[in-house]
């Protein structure tokens, strides 16, 4: 009777303890404020705050034969240098070595601290960011310029306030919209791959047009119906840029219009002085789409008359196991001396489902400038695309990339490269991703890629 009464009172014990220590972990434990809040994921929640936090870490090696270069599509700017839209790989011919390869390892991590205030949802966010690079050509160690090891650096920091209307302030990214800007045929096109696969927008050819984010005060609304509006000073920890967005969202529309002006704080006549605009729209109709966009911008100093322009239309249409896409664009540039460089640029492809998990692509793109002689540059593919399983996908590729001659200025001789690619990817879940893959070209270069990434939230 004793041992039964001891080990009933040692459990009653236990039971009141566990009890304490769980009430005194509610700070660690208690998820009702995150809910109250409607937040999801990774999340620690004490009486007034809830903590979100995410992040992700990414590998990439290349193996192979590569460093040098090729230019396919350029734009020459009259004297004034070229904007080259495509490059390809090219082996190296250093004596000494050829072997090269380059190990890059990214991380982040994102912490985001909630409350509830009269205004709506009251936030702070810190995002840390390390990128660490070794880049090896012919067998050492390269050029100091590509290597990095940062230490963790703030890449975000910023409160922020509000539900319908947000109001935001320190580090942070740019409100300005660049969307609804993608060519749909697979290959793209070469001015569009130039910037995130759409119309330019922050090109280091072009004057201050990444003067936008940084240190800034936003504002953003959403007016309903789809309509919201933003504005805010960015770049404050430079000559400043004023940023305005009027966008749309609907059921078969998006649509926005983006402007900035640089230069706008320090009442001087500076390099800073820009302006750029970009609108983009994407209409969806049963198993059509449609899409345009528009990039503008240049400077506003006297006697400068640097400036671009960059539109692009695409389409496409499902019918059945086909998809058809079509794409064009036209990028016109202007030096600061006036001297206008204007190229045109198509791109099309059609796609089958041929069975369950298997679909194949075929198409093209081809860019070229409105003035006889000067050249242009293509490419044809055939991709296929196969599902082995819910976890692997195996894609592989054939084409060719090439070079119109160009005679004008510095002759360049015509050229063409076949290559191949093809491309292991592992997906088993958990937020983990993999994928192994190699391409060989005719010119001699091949390279041996590998990469692995997850993410949390």
């Amino acid at each position: 009777m004793k041992l039964k009464s001891l080990i009933l009172g040692s459990v009653a014990a236990a039971g009141l303890s566990t009890s304490g220590f769980a009430a005194d972990l509610g700070v660690l434990t208690s998820m009702d404020l995150c809910n109250d809040l409607g937040l999801s994921g990774l999340t620690i929640s004490s009486a007034d705050n809830c903590l979100q936090i995410s992040g992700s870490v990414s590998y990439e090696m290349n193996f192979g034969n590569f460093n040098g270069k090729t230019v396919i599509s350029s734009l020459p700017l009259g004297g004034a240098g070229v904007v080259v839209l495509k490059d390809i790989d090219a082996p190296d011919t250093v004596a000494g070595g050829t072997n090269e390869w380059n190990s890059k390892v990214e991380s982040w991590l994102k912490f985001v601290g909630t409350a509830s205030s009269d205004f709506g949802p009251a936030r702070a966010v810190i995002k840390i960011k390390n990128e660490n690079k070794s880049v090896f050509v012919n067998g050492v160690l390269g050029a100091a310029g590509d290597q990095k090891n940062n230490l963790f650096f703030m890449d975000e920091a910023y409160v922020q306030v509000g539900d319908a209307t947000v109001l935001s302030a320190g580090k942070k990214g740019s409100i300005f919209n660049k969307g609804d800007d993608e060519p749909f045929n697979f290959t793209g096109l070469f001015a569009a791959s130039k910037e995130d696969k759409g119309v330019i927008g922050s090109d280091e050819y072009y004057k201050a047009f990444t003067a936008t984010g940084g240190h800034v005060i936003q504002l953003e609304s959403d007016f309903g119906n789809g309509v919201g509006g933003k504005i805010g000073l960015e770049k404050i920890d430079a000559a400043g840029t004023l940023v305005g967005v009027l966008q749309y969202s609907g059921d078969s529309v998006t649509a926005h219009i983006s402007a900035a002006a640089g230069g706008i704080l320090d009442g001087i006549a500076t390099a800073a002085d820009t302006y750029a605009i970009h609108a983009g729209f994407t209409g969806t109709f049963d198993a059509f789409k449609i899409r345009g966009a528009l990039a503008a911008g240049g400077s506003t100093l006297a006697g400068d008359q640097t400036s671009y322009l960059n539109g692009l239309v695409s389409a496409q249409g499902t019918f059945d196991m086909f998809t058809i896409a079509a794409s064009a664009e036209v990028l016109s540039s202007t030096t600061a001396a006036g001297v206008r460089s204007t190229g045109y640029g198509f791109g099309g492809s059609i796609g089958a489902k041929v069975s369950e998990g298997v679909s194949v692509n075929l198409g093209g793109r081809y860019f070229g400038q409105d003035v006889s002689g000067s050249g242009a540059g293509y490419q044809v593919a055939a991709q296929l695309v196969a599902a082995l399983s819910e976890t692997i996908t195996v894609t592989g590729e054939v084409g060719v990339y090439g070079r119109t001659e160009r005679t004008i200025a510095v002759a360049t001789p015509a050229l063409s490269d076949v290559y191949g690619s093809a491309t292991l990817a592992w997906a088993p879940g958990g937020g983990f991703t993999s994928s192994v893959g190699a391409t060989v070209q005719q010119n001699g270069a091949y390279k041996v890629t590998f990469k692995a990434a997850k993410a949390f939230q």
